[in-house]
């Protein structure tokens, strides 16, 4: 089928164009490749993805509703895949307009184009960062999440309400996708793994915010590509039990779902560390630092309803999965 992929030079975008392409897909992918961080990297993932016969490249901003509005109008996508966003909890505090312009305004623009194309089925990327000042755990959809400590967490919640009130007045199908902590081969460089082993190969001291008393559920890139294709490939349908007197945030009278994709499996910085350590052969010099704004202590996804729904779990563990992107930093980055 045809499938527009936003942000397919980003981390998650371009693994999930790349597996569709290959199982016989037509993919649209939208970018603007901004140099948010490493554009080099970002042109080598789409390397990996622009000569296939079966993919287009539109390099758009999300901002440009004229643009967005054109490819869905040549296109005709019949599910959309929205992963492209100004992504990074820390960057928020000193950008904030880069938020509010791709991830507000250019979701409109997405919402837009998904409405006047007959568009079967719309799949949105948010976040772990929702859950916010919410200590309950493992995090679950079913929960109120209406504390972010974050405006990037703000933009993404904005998101889900937005993708909701279009599925409420137009019937259209649409599942957020809250993401939690995805690593592997191609990730981003403002994030630990790629941070950590830059500096721990250059013999540099490496941050370790609040002490290294942070938890992740640290989620393998390719179990973030195999759920987002089940979610991509069945429509949300209203949920028949829904009620309005005591309304669950996961479900809907109208055709819209939410599903966490975590390993639910926590990990402790430190631990992280250790293995990256181990697998890099390096020893890392770590600097103790308090937590960071907008940092929470600890994430777990509750994965109870993916499973349910799509009989899928993460099952990739932590060595195999930061031994593979060791692998892969050694080949691309060299050391």
């Amino acid at each position: 089928m045809r499938i527009l992929v936003t942000g397919t030079a980003g981390f998650i975008g371009n693994a999930v164009a790349l597996h569709l392409l290959e199982r016989g897909d037509e993919v649209a992918g939208l970018d603007m490749v901004n140099d948010y961080y490493d554009v080099a990297l970002k042109e080598g993932r789409l390397a990996r993805i622009e000569g296939h016969p079966n993919f287009r490249e539109a390099r758009i901003a999300l901002e440009d509703a004229a643009a967005v509005q054109a490819l869905f109008a040549d296109f005709r996508p019949r599910r959309v895949l929205h992963l492209a966003a100004q992504a990074g909890v820390r960057y928020s505090l000193e950008h904030p307009g880069a938020y509010v312009s791709s991830n507000l305004v250019g979701f409109a623009n997405v919402l837009e184009g998904w409405r006047h194309h007959d568009v079967e089925h719309l799949v949105v990327a948010s976040s772990s960062s929702v859950y916010g000042a919410n200590t309950r755990t493992p995090f679950s959809t079913h929960d109120r999440v209406d504390h972010p400590v974050s405006l990037y967490a703000a933009t993404k919640k904005s998101n889900e309400l937005m993708a909701h009130a279009y599925s409420h007045l137009f019937r259209l199908p649409t599942t957020g996708l809250r993401y939690f902590t995805v690593y592997g081969p191609w990730g981003r460089p403002d994030m630990a793994p790629i941070k950590f082993a830059r500096a721990m190969l250059a013999g540099e001291p490496i941050e370790v915010f609040n002490r290294g008393r942070m938890q992740r559920d640290f989620t393998y890139i390719d179990d973030v590509v195999t759920g987002t294709v089940r979610v991509l490939d069945r429509p949300a349908a209203p949920d028949p039990c829904w009620r309005a007197e005591a309304p669950d945030p996961a479900t809907s009278a109208a055709p819209y779902r939410l599903y966490n994709i975590g390993n639910h499996q926590p990990v402790e910085l430190t631990e992280f560390i250790a293995t990256l350590e181990r697998h890099l052969g390096v020893r890392a010099r770590q600097e103790l630092l308090p937590m960071q704004p907008g940092d929470v202590q600890s994430t777990c996804a509750d994965v109870d309803d993916l499973a349910r729904d799509f009989d899928f779990r993460p099952t990739t563990p932590l060595d195999a999965g930061v031994e593979r992107f060791v692998a892969w930093y050694r080949s691309f980055y060299g050391g």
